[in-house]
């Protein structure tokens, strides 16, 4: 057993590692800067604290006494989110800064990043038939701007912590992590929840229009839950100091994936198309080669099923949200 920190604990990605974590036995102490009652999953065996890690002092009581830290604190959501509050993404680096020190300076064991595939150069997404991006695609640096810019600033730090302090840091570039208890609404939620919820509106209002961002050709792959959470459990366990992709490799258009959806619903819709809303990079895909060489990972559930569980899950929320209104 093992006293691990999990930081940015309140969120999607963050509740279901602490819920791991303590399922195998550790001793979890869960901070994120929201009040308790707003978190995403709330573990009653975890040490549940609200606290703002982009000061330095509530990072070094935060990680006092712990074996590993796990920071996946971060202002962030999806593209119309991140491409309209550069300043706040940014901010972010103040946790991981602050979290660096801290594990310094109390000689905790390992640490580990959550950064993104937002790092990686926008001349290599152009295209939609996008062969996969490979981590040393990342340089020269061309990141998005700035919530990129923070991950990629802050996998750098990671490095040098390491060669300067002998911390030792792990680092996953995630790419686009869904699946149930997300965010579905609000405007930080990503593709697959957001076109979920679109469709399951549509299904239950009987309308025959949903509206799209971009064109829907712009292609993604999108990694469920679960999959990110044993990927980052085996790069946590292993000596692999360099950042590596944790997504899957499955890619497939905007369109595409409102047909999946479709075809969960038993609905067909027209589609509006708005040209001028945020669309970001044309083509992102990952390249899971390092990755499946350094730790014999690769994701085994398929977007068909994983958009199937997130659909039935987001779509129990709009019935019951009218319920309560």
């Amino acid at each position: 057993m093992s006293k691990i920190l999990v930081a940015g604990a309140g969120g999607f990605i963050g509740g279901y590692l602490v819920k791991e974590l303590v399922e195998s036995g550790n001793e979890v102490v869960a901070v994120d800067i929201k009040p308790v009652t707003d978190w995403y999953q709330i573990n009653p065996n975890a040490n549940n604290l609200t606290r703002d890690l982009t000061v330095l002092e509530n990072c070094e009581s935060s990680v006092l006494g712990v074996d590993e830290v796990y920071n996946l604190a971060a202002d962030m959501g999806g593209m119309g989110f991140i491409e309209n509050n550069k300043a706040a993404c940014m901010l972010s680096v103040l946790i991981n800064t602050h979290l660096l020190m801290s594990c310094k300076k109390h000689e905790v064991k390992k640490y580990f990043f959550a950064s993104s595939a937002c790092v990686y150069r926008a001349d290599k997404q152009e295209v939609t038939a996008n062969p996969g991006l490979k981590e040393e695609d990342a340089y020269p640096a061309m990141p998005e701007d700035g919530y990129g810019w923070e991950k990629l600033f802050s996998e750098r730090m990671c490095r040098h912590f390491f060669e300067d302090f002998g911390v030792e840091t792990r680092v996953a570039r995630y790419h686009n992590v869904y699946g149930p208890l997300g965010t579905w609404d609000g405007g930080r939620e990503k593709a697959p929840a957001a076109l979920a919820r679109k469709v399951a509106n549509a299904q239950i209002t009987n309308s025959s229009t949903i509206e799209i961002w971009g064109d829907g050709e712009q292609t993604r792959s999108f990694t469920y839950i679960d999959d990110c959470i044993k990927g980052t459990l085996l790069l946590m366990e292993s000596d692999v100091r360099e950042p590596v992709n944790i997504g899957s490799d499955q890619m497939v258009s905007i369109n595409q994936m409102v047909g999946i959806l479709e075809e969960i619903a038993q609905v067909e819709l027209s589609r509006d198309y708005n040209l001028s809303a945020p669309k970001g990079v044309r083509g992102r895909n990952s390249d899971n080669s390092k990755v499946r060489g350094l730790l014999s990972w690769e994701p085994t559930v398929s977007l068909e099923y994983g958009l199937s569980e997130t659909y039935k899950w987001i779509y129990q929320q709009i019935i019951d949200k009218a319920k309560r209104a």
